[in-house]
C-alpha cells in the first residue's frame, strides 16, 4: 500500500516485535510425573494473571483479593524456571522439568473485529487524489496479495464513502420510481410517465460530463445534484405534456399539432424556470463561499445537466411524446377490433 501513487502515510497496528516466552509442555515427561496441562496452565495464570481467590468485605466497601507473584519476579523471564506444579502424587515439580521455555518475538496485543482476530490498516490521501480511486486500489491489491482465508473490509470514512454511495444509488432509483407513480395516478396512463421522465439520461450525461470536464469527483455532494436533477429536468416535460394532452381531450387536435404547440407555447416558461435554477445553482458551482470547494460537485452537475438536458429535452419530449401517442393509438385501435371480432365468433357456431 505504501507504493501505491495516491496513499500517504500507511501505518498499521500490528506490532508483532514484543519479547515473549514460550513455554512449550513436554507432555510424555509431564505424564510420566504426574503432571497435566492444564495444571501447568493453572500455575502460570496464578502467577501471572488476575486470579480472585476470595473477597474481603467491610463495612462500607468490598476488597477483591489477586493472587500473583511479586513485580520483581514478574519482570524476570528466568522466574520461571522457579515456579513448581504439585503432580498427582503430591510431590512439587519443577516447570522447566515438563516445559521447554524459549524466547521469540509476538503481537504486542492482538485486536479483534467481532469475533475475529484483526489487524487494522490506516492511510490518509495525497491531494488531489479522491476516496473512491484509494478505495478501489487497495480493493485490487488486497485480491490480488492476501489469500483467500483472509477477509478484508474498510472501516471508518472509507465505510461510510461505500455504504453512502451504496444507498444513494437506491435512493436515485426509488426516486424515480415514486416520481413515475405519481405521475402515472395524475395522468392516469402508464406511457406519459416515462415522456416526461425521457429527459433524464440527458441530463444525467449532462451531469457526469461536467464532473469529467472539471475533474470533480462523483462524491456525495455531487451525486445528490444529480438527484436535484431528477425534480427539475421533469418540469419540462410536464409544462409541455400537460399542455398537449389538455389540447388533444378537449380541443381534439392530433399528437403532433398538440405538442408543437405545447413546444411554442410553453418554451418562455421553460426558459424561465430552467435559467433561474441555473443561476441559482451558478455560485455554487463556482465554488464562492467558506467551504465552497467541498459543495462544488453539487453545483456542477445541476449546471451541467440542466444546460444539456435543456438542449436535448426539447427536441426529445416531443418525439419521444408522438411516438408513445402512436403506440396508444394504435394499441387502443387493435382492442376495439378484438372486441368486434369476438361477439362473432360466438355466434358463428350458433347459426351453424
Amino acid at each position: 500500500m505504501r507504493a501505491l501513487p495516491g496513499l500517504q502515510d500507511v501505518t498499521s497496528d500490528l506490532q508483532i516485535k514484543n519479547p515473549q516466552v514460550n513455554v512449550e509442555i513436554d507432555r510424555e515427561k509431564a505424564a510420566a510425573l504426574g503432571v497435566t496441562a492444564e495444571q501447568i496452565e493453572d500455575a502460570l495464570y496464578t502467577s501471572y494473571g488476575s486470579r480472585q481467590i476470595s473477597t474481603i468485605y467491610a463495612p462500607d466497601n468490598q476488597y477483591m483479593v489477586i493472587m500473583e507473584l511479586l513485580p520483581e519476579y514478574q519482570m524476570d523471564p528466568s522466574v520461571l524456571s522457579m515456579l513448581y506444579v504439585r503432580s498427582s502424587t503430591g510431590r512439587l515439580v519443577p516447570l522447566n522439568a515438563v516445559a521447554n521455555l524459549t524466547t521469540g518475538l509476538g503481537p504486542l496485543t492482538v485486536n479483534h473485529l467481532g469475533q475475529l482476530p484483526s489487524v487494522t490498516i490506516s492511510f490518509n490521501l495525497k491531494p488531489g487524489v479522491s476516496l473512491g480511486d484509494a478505495v478501489s486500489a487497495v480493493e485490487k491489491l488486497s485480491r490480488s496479495t492476501l489469500p483467500p482465508t483472509i477477509s478484508t473490509s474498510f472501516q471508518g470514512m472509507a465505510q461510510a464513502f461505500q455504504s453512502s454511495l451504496r444507498n444513494l444509488w437506491i435512493l436515485l432509483i426509488m426516486a424515480i420510481l415514486v416520481i413515475y407513480l405519481v405521475l402515472g395516478i395524475l395522468y392516469e396512463s402508464f406511457l406519459h410517465p416515462l415522456t416526461i421522465l425521457s429527459g433524464l439520461p440527458a441530463a444525467g450525461f449532462g451531469a457526469l460530463l461536467t464532473l469529467l470536464i472539471f475533474r470533480v469527483d462523483l462524491n456525495l455532494y455531487a451525486f445528490v445534484g444529480v438527484i436535484m436533477l431528477v425534480g427539475l429536468v421533469k418540469k419540462n416535460g410536464i409544462i409541455m405534456i400537460d399542455f398537449a394532452l389538455d389540447a388533444q381531450r378537449k380541443e381534439g387536435k392530433n399528437p403532433f399539432d398538440a405538442i408543437h404547440e405545447a413546444c411554442v407555447v410553453r418554451f418562455r416558461p421553460i426558459m424561465m424556470t430552467t435559467m433561474s435554477a441555473l443561476m441559482g445553482t451558478l455560485p455554487i458551482a463556482l465554488g464562492y463561499g467558506a467551504g465552497g470547494e467541498a459543495r462544488q460537485g453539487l453545483g456542477l452537475a445541476v449546471v451541467g445537466g440542466l444546460l444539456v438536458s435543456q438542449l436535448l429535452t426539447l427536441y426529445i419530449t416531443p418525439v419521444f411524446y408522438t411516438y408513445v401517442e402512436s403506440f396508444r393509438e394504435r394499441t387502443a385501435r387493435r382492442a376495439r377490433a378484438r372486441r368486434r371480432l369476438t361477439p362473432e365468433a360466438q355466434i358463428a357456431p350458433a347459426a351453424e
